[in-house]
């Protein structure tokens, strides 16, 4: 396990690393830009949107730098009960060290919290790796997506129970 480890809900100041984080993600995997959180005009300014009511977005510190982040969000659209699991991106620095598992974890506490009794995400075959650890943490394969990320060029969408 790493030192120096610190989760912590996204602050203003945090847009600019948080943007970055996502885009070169993307581009590290030649993710699709378009309909994808890649142009999504609200990645550049995360901590309003995570002012939703019904959402929250962890950010996840390796001394003092962002590593990595992950969120719930009431995803317009989606049933009852049911948030989308998002933001889910870490640094290729801070891969294989548990700290996915350790935001996952707290997202899951917080939807739990929130009342939420099922999570959704949308993801892209690029990402096949996060793909799998979303399989192995519960995740089901759904045949459409759910709600309206706005995200067209996600083509995996998957439900979990709380």
């Amino acid at each position: 396990m790493m030192e120096n480890i610190n989760i912590r809900e996204a602050e203003q100041s945090d847009n600019e690393a948080l943007a970055r984080l996502i885009r070169d993600i993307f581009v590290e995997y030649d993710a699709p830009r378009e309909g994808t959180v890649y142009s999504d005009p609200t990645t550049s300014d995360l901590y309003e949107l995570f002012k939703t009511e019904g959402s929250v977005l962890w950010i996840a510190e390796i001394e003092g730098n962002i590593a990595g982040c992950c969120g719930i969000y009431p995803t317009q659209g989606l049933p009852e009960g049911c948030a989308e699991l998002v933001k889910f991106y870490l640094m290729p620095t801070a891969r294989g060290k548990n700290l996915g598992q350790a935001l996952f974890n707290q997202s899951i506490n917080s939807a739990r919290e929130m009342g939420y009794s099922k999570l959704y995400l949308e993801s892209l075959p690029e990402f096949s790796r996060a793909v799998s650890m979303y399989k192995k943490m519960g995740f089901k394969s759904l045949n459409e997506p759910l709600g309206n990320s706005g995200h067209s060029s996600c083509n995996i969408w998957m439900l979990r129970d709380l």
